[in-house]
């Protein structure tokens, strides 16, 4: 077993209940494989939020991505924060996503931002089917991406994917980062998240 595929191993959640496989194996890594995510797979993962549900069918998401290499890269590698710019400008592609403000009425779209996750949810399942990883990022300058890129008003930009196949070197990262990625999984109990009839846990 290679080094990649161990972290893989010891990434697997260890949940309280059984749930489903890919759920259980998916995780965030900072380390990708060297290797162009292909078109059909970007076809596919972009399939996937196509038929994901959305308030009234508005289908209110947007993603703008770019491949390693490319002008559009170096601009969404620029506006990250800066711990998120030492590893993610190793990801093979780089993406930013952003929802449509109002409904076809010119009204607040208040579930927008629901839909927009919805959305993403689907494509880290997918994703994660073709063994490819998403970590999602919230460091970012979403207003200097607005403007560097020339996205009109009515869009929000919301935060930044980096996407690539699982694997690659554990040493290509800062020491920081390395602790970081094989550390241990954790997540709240579902007690402190889900109230049956009222709400807390007192």
């Amino acid at each position: 077993m290679t080094a990649p595929e161990q972290i893989q191993l010891e990434n697997i959640a260890d949940s309280d209940y059984e749930i489903f496989a890919l759920l259980k194996q998916r995780y965030s890594p900072r380390i990708f494989k060297d290797r162009k995510v292909t078109e059909q797979h970007l076809h596919q993962l972009f399939e996937a939020v196509r038929w994901a549900p959305s308030s009234n069918n508005l289908q209110p998401w947007r993603f703008l991505y770019a491949e390693k290499g490319s002008e559009a890269y170096e601009k969404i590698v620029d506006n990250l924060t800066e711990s998120n710019k030492t590893w993610a400008k190793n990801a093979p592609l780089l993406m930013l996503t952003a929802f449509h403000k109002k409904t076809d009425q010119g009204k607040e779209n208040f579930h927008a931002l629901h839909d927009l996750g919805l959305g993403l949810g689907g494509m880290t399942v997918q994703a994660q089917y073709m063994g490819i990883a998403m970590h999602h990022m919230a460091g970012l300058d979403h207003k200097k991406a607005q403007q560097v890129f020339n996205i009109p008003e009515e869009f929000h930009i919301v935060s930044a994917v980096a996407i690539g196949y699982y694997g690659g070197e554990l040493d290509d990262l800062p020491q920081k980062l390395q602790k970081k990625e094989i550390r241990e999984r954790r997540r709240m109990p579902q007690n402190e998240f889900a109230f049956k009839n009222r709400w807390g846990t007192d």
